[in-house]
């Protein structure tokens, strides 16, 4: 047999090596996601059925925040759950949930839109907002969209080169829909992490101008909007409390799921935008409970307003 030339077998071990630290590379960017500073393990999202199935989905706090504002921004649009679960599928398909700036070719954010293909500005289509409204824009168009296979829906859209992938995250997704659309109650928690003394205090600004990013303006009554602090000096807390209202609310599922869909949203930023509490029709979540889930419901309090308590 004759001898592999030396410049083959260089090239072939230098092939090797590239390949290995792509592997290392790889594995030491999930270790990040994973773990914080110390070894510990990264604070995580849970959304469990509220069947009563078992069924559970886990993700990172940062995949959480971009689910609740493509939820939102789907919500918002008068779309119903099931384009928020076509929606999500996709992302959890196209980016894991990840605004990402890499891709195939020129594919950017959660949705792979391409800059090329007519989507928007690179800028634009980094901005969760923007991009989950361009991806229901496209599927409002699509005829008959909620009675499709969500693959074909997706697909209808994505125009992806792998259209079955979808399929493998309808169960997950259909799971966070339900969740964060409001429609099934208590059913979505995350973890807090270790608070960091050098963080800034909780700021209810940010979290009015977040919620009317995701929202919309409407979604707070005017004096909360303009952060009116009017009777608020009362109380300390009272200035760190953003209420939102939720009655007289007409769209589907009517207020009490619009409620929890509030809440889920909020407790899906609390670690972006350091909220302590969050509470709605009798029940509360608190970032200091070790469990971090939804309290037991208490009797006599009305579900009008959604309660955001930020942190010291």
């Amino acid at each position: 047999m004759p001898e592999q030339p030396p410049t083959l077998f260089r090239r072939g071990r230098l092939i090797r090596i590239a390949a290995a630290l792509v592997v290392l590379l790889a594995v030491a960017g999930y270790l990040v996601v994973q773990y914080e500073g110390g070894g510990r393990r990264a604070p995580r999202c849970t959304v469990v059925s509220a069947a009563g199935d078992g069924a559970t989905y886990e993700m990172s706090i940062q995949q959480a925040v971009n689910a609740a504002t493509i939820s939102a921004v789907g919500t918002t649009r008068g779309m119903p759950e099931r384009a928020v679960t076509i929606a999500l599928a996709t992302a959890l398909q196209e980016s894991g949930l990840r605004n990402i700036r890499h891709g195939d070719r020129d594919s950017l954010g959660l949705f792979q839109q391409r800059p090329s293909q007519g989507w928007g500005t690179a800028e634009q289509i980094m901005d969760p907002v923007y991009s989950a409204g361009k991806f229901y824009e496209h599927l409002d168009k699509v005829p008959g969209y909620s009675r499709l296979p969500l693959t074909v829906a997706a697909q209808r859209v994505q125009r992806s080169g792998f259209p079955q992938a979808y399929a493998k995250h309808e169960p997950d997704a259909a799971l966070l829909a339900a969740a964060l659309t409001g429609q099934a109650a208590a059913t979505f928690s995350c973890e807090a992490g270790t608070p960091n003394p050098d963080t800034a205090p909780g700021d209810p600004a940010k979290v009015r101008q977040a919620l009317a990013r995701d929202f919309g303006r409407d979604v707070l009554p005017r004096t909360e909007a303009a952060g009116a602090e009017a009777g608020d000096d009362k109380a300390a807390e009272a200035k760190r409390t953003v209420r939102v209202p939720v009655t007289g609310v007409t769209a589907e599922g009517g207020s009490k799921q619009r409620g929890w869909e509030l809440a889920h949203w909020a407790v899906a930023h609390a670690a972006e935008l350091r909220i302590e509490r969050v509470s709605y029709a009798g029940r509360e979540w608190n970032a200091t409970d070790s469990g971090h889930n939804w309290s037991e419901p208490k009797t006599g309090d009305a579900p009008d307003e959604v309660q955001i308590v930020t942190g010291q």
